[in-house]
């Protein structure tokens, strides 16, 4: 389907014709969602003004929500969330530019919580029915926000929910039958199952959240997408936050359509390509990368290492030879069972695992603030891409390795990216380290 067809709303009497199957779920007693933090103050959270920083406390936050913010440790918002939260939590449409690691994340969240928070619902709801719709491209990355809104959502009578494929629908169907849903993250094939097979209501959402919508371009999602923002309300009866780490015309052309009136925040990239990060480019052949790679993990003081390529197959055969080799390596593609998956970066975050083998869609659920090092085996095909990998070190204050393998097969993306950067990579032979 060509994403420039007609997104018409559905029409309101069709959106409800089938409210009469939903199972009454309100039972919870919406009075008791400050029960948890009665013995909590905002006095025990004290942080001083900064100039040019924006407190989450000038943002005049719910208790239960500031409460979960200190456990959290925040105490200034990040450049996209001193933007955005402002407009977001007015009720206005947002559209972020934005990459992974910005705190777009808590942004979103946060305003949905305060909402939620400040306007309860009296009468009777049912199940499946979420007030916030978060739409993201991977599993990983649905899974991290289902994490992320768990914890803003500590002391909170709000219910967090996620659907996503290659885990048991089963138990996912059971526990939205189970209680009332506020928040509800989903990969957009899952969501759609659910709700064709009407376990999912979307015509009482309020809050339509829809994350990294270059990539759900990129995969093919658009189609399914737009299936499912037909099923909410009117674009004018629902706040709507779109975030794109990148502005295709394409991409601009959901926005005139799901979007009303909406308040544009960019965060550049560079941003994002931080000092903390110490970019390395490596001039060699295809032929020496192996040889190189494991001199890297062997020499370099790595603590944790991602390595990425630009397809499966590259991934799985690095896989097998860092194995053959001895060293723990995991892999993140999607060809590995979404179980195994979740596996693998458990074990990469608690330390049994020190490399990790990854392809730029599963990398962009990792968030791990102790990644010493990443390395692109190939460079990737996006220069966008770029910025995204060398995020995931560098994080939480801490510095971070990129190294990048140039070779003739692949170098002529340099130009590229170092266009997106605004700066020159200096490209080197590898040093005398990692020589043979």
């Amino acid at each position: 389907m060509n994403i420039l067809t007609s997104d018409s709303p559905q029409d309101s009497a069709n959106a409800n014709k089938s409210s009469n199957r939903r199972r009454n779920r309100s039972g919870r007693n919406r009075n008791n969602q400050n029960k948890k933090t009665a013995s909590w103050d905002i006095s025990q959270f004290q942080i001083e003004p900064a100039p040019g920083k924006v407190r989450f406390h000038d943002l005049d936050l719910p208790d239960p929500l500031m409460h979960a913010i200190a456990d959290l440790g925040f105490e200034y918002c990040s450049p996209i969330q001193a933007q955005a939260l402002p407009h977001s939590l007015s009720g206005h449409d947002v559209v972020g530019k934005a990459q992974t690691g910005t705190g777009k994340t808590a942004a979103f969240l946060i305003a949905m919580i305060d909402d939620f928070l400040r306007n309860p619902i009296e009468e009777k709801r049912y199940a499946g029915e979420p007030r916030a719709l978060i739409i993201a491209p991977t599993r990983e990355l649905v899974m991290q926000i289902a994490e992320d809104a768990k914890l803003l959502t500590k002391y909170c009578d709000l219910n967090v929910q996620v659907l996503v494929g290659g885990m048991d629908q089963h138990k996912q169907r059971q526990k939205l039958e189970s209680d009332l849903v506020d928040i509800l993250v989903a990969t957009p094939g899952r969501l759609i199952d659910f709700a064709t097979s009407n376990d999912v209501h979307l015509d009482q959402v309020e809050v339509l959240v829809i994350d990294e919508a270059d990539r759900m371009l990129d995969m093919g999602f658009i189609p399914q997408v737009r299936r499912i923002v037909r099923m909410t309300p009117r674009n004018e009866n629902r706040q709507t936050l779109f975030f794109s780490a990148t502005f295709t015309d394409d991409v601009e052309r959901l926005v005139e359509r799901w979007l009303h009136e909406p308040i544009r925040i960019e965060i550049e990239p560079d941003n994002m390509a931080a000092d903390s990060v110490d970019q390395r480019v490596y001039i060699l052949s295809s032929d020496e990368k192996f040889a190189l790679l494991k001199r890297v993990i062997a020499n370099e003081n790595a603590e944790s290492l991602i390595v990425f390529a630009n397809r499966r197959d590259e991934v799985k055969r690095l896989f097998e030879k860092l194995k053959r080799e001895g060293i723990a390596v995991g892999i993140l593609s999607g060809e590995v069972p979404q179980q195994k998956r979740v596996a693998t970066l458990d074990r990469f975050k608690s330390g049994q695992i020190k490399v990790l083998v990854a392809t730029d869609v599963a990398g962009r659920g990792i968030h791990v603030d102790n990644i010493s090092h990443v390395v692109n085996y190939t460079l990737p095909e996006e220069p966008e891409d770029y910025v995204h990998r060398i995020g995931r070190t560098g994080r939480a204050g801490k510095t971070g390795v990129s190294i990048s393998f140039a070779c003739e097969d692949d170098s002529f993306r340099l130009e590229p990216i170092e266009k997106l950067l605004g700066k020159k990579l200096e490209c080197k032979v590898p040093p005398a380290e990692h020589s043979e």
